[in-house]
């Protein structure tokens, strides 16, 4: 679990009962992870609780990776001989923890930026980094050990592996005997590997993680108890009149699937989201149709040449069949057909798209405000065929709302 994620200008700091832990001596809280300590290896658990305890990097000249640590989920510990991990090269930060139960230890991959030597500079005229991803292990959270094993991702300007690393396993087509591990970072590109507890070795090259804007530093959930590997990211879209500034994405499932180029990641809107589905949905004519926020189903064959294009509260979404490509408000993402049919989801909020497309191979998220006079959604089909569209209005997460 990611629990915060804070840009140069930010001060992150909890609130409870009206006291304020304030950033210590070790600079401002900067990003990390919680884990649940179920097996008490660090000792922070009493009368036999768990200890909930997080792991964040504080920034500043003095900084590192620091634990803090508690068993009511409210109040929490530094631990007084923080930093667990000192500074040991530029912008080390953003670590994920998990257990990793083959060698009964936990497992912290964790984000670097050395000075890669006559790479230049970057287009803000910064010396060029090598951006890596480094691993340590632990018994109990406080004694960390470095494996002495990284995972290289670009220089400088190429944001592969940059920032708020992850990295897990998954089965690939549902087969628990063929299991993958995936590293990615904070642009969700990603390359799948196999993992043994102390090295990742990289059997692809840099794979695409998805094709909008805007969608950044996801993280996903471990141990969820149905063994699903969910998936939430920070979507950086303008949020006028809100309440709150930017949002965080519709949670997503992660699947690993074979296709011809070998095993892809999927993403799917988690199943709970059908719960916000005011039933029963809207198919066929779509004239009387008038919704604030929407989420559309459509199963469809565009043939070889044909076209299906989407107007959702003033957004255009299209489907390209000739180019195998999805267009949404004029980006475009690679989607190929499956079968021969194509299978696309839209949520539209009052500042996102959220489109997928492929069975989820193809995912996009799109910064958008739609005007309020506009809530239609239309279909037109030119040359193809419409096997199934269901269009529903969805209820607000937000009370009062």
């Amino acid at each position: 679990m990611h629990w915060g994620h804070a840009t140069s200008c930010d001060l992150i700091h909890w609130q409870e009962h009206g006291e304020v832990l304030y950033p210590d001596e070790l600079g401002v809280m900067f990003s990390g992870c919680a884990v649940v300590d179920r097996n008490n290896t660090s000792g922070f658990g009493r009368d036999g609780k768990p200890p909930l305890v997080l792991i964040y990097t504080a920034a500043g000249p003095q900084g590192g990776q620091c634990i803090a640590s508690s068993t009511d989920g409210r109040t929490f510990t530094k631990l007084d001989k923080n930093p667990v991990i000192k500074n040991f090269v530029n912008g080390n930060r953003d670590p994920k923890v998990f257990w990793h139960e083959p060698t009964k230890k936990w497992v912290m991959v964790l984000y670097g930026e050395p000075e890669s030597p006559g790479s230049g500079l970057t287009s803000e005229g910064k010396p060029a980094a090598q951006h890596t991803v480094y691993f340590f292990t632990s018994p109990n959270l406080r004694d960390w050990t470095s494996t002495s094993t990284t995972v290289k991702g670009g220089i400088g300007d190429d944001k592969f592996l940059y920032e708020c690393p992850d990295l897990f396993e998954l089965p690939v087509d549902g087969d628990p005997s063929n299991k993958k591990w995936v590293l990615t970072a904070a642009n969700a590109d990603y390359a799948i590997g196999t993992f043994d507890g102390t090295k990742f070795t990289q059997e692809t090259k840099r794979l695409r993680g998805h094709s909008g804007r805007g969608f950044y530093a996801a993280q996903t959930y471990s141990d969820v108890p149905d063994g699903r590997r969910i998936q939430i990211g920070w979507l950086q879209a303008p949020s006028p009149g809100m309440p709150f500034n930017q949002a965080m994405s519709l949670p997503v499932e992660l699947k690993l699937r074979s296709t011809p180029e070998g095993p892809r990641l999927t993403r799917q809107p988690v199943k709970e989201l059908e719960s916000l589905r005011h039933e029963p949905g809207q198919s066929g004519a779509l004239a009387d149709f008038c919704g604030d926020l929407i989420e559309l189903c459509a199963e469809f064959e565009p043939g070889d040449t044909g076209t299906v294009e989407f107007n959702v509260r003033g957004a255009k979404i299209t489907y390209d069949a000739k180019g195998k490509e999805i267009i949404v408000n004029g980006m475009r993402g690679s989607a190929p057909l499956l079968g021969g049919q194509q299978r696309i989801r839209v949520f539209a909020d009052r500042t996102m798209l959220e489109v997928v497309a492929s069975d989820g191979l193809t995912y996009m998220s799109i910064p958008f405000i739609p005007r309020k006079e506009d809530q239609s959604v239309s279909v037109d089909v030119k040359g193809g065929k419409m096997n199934s569209l269901q269009v529903y209005k969805l209820k607000s997460i937000w009370e009062h709302q």
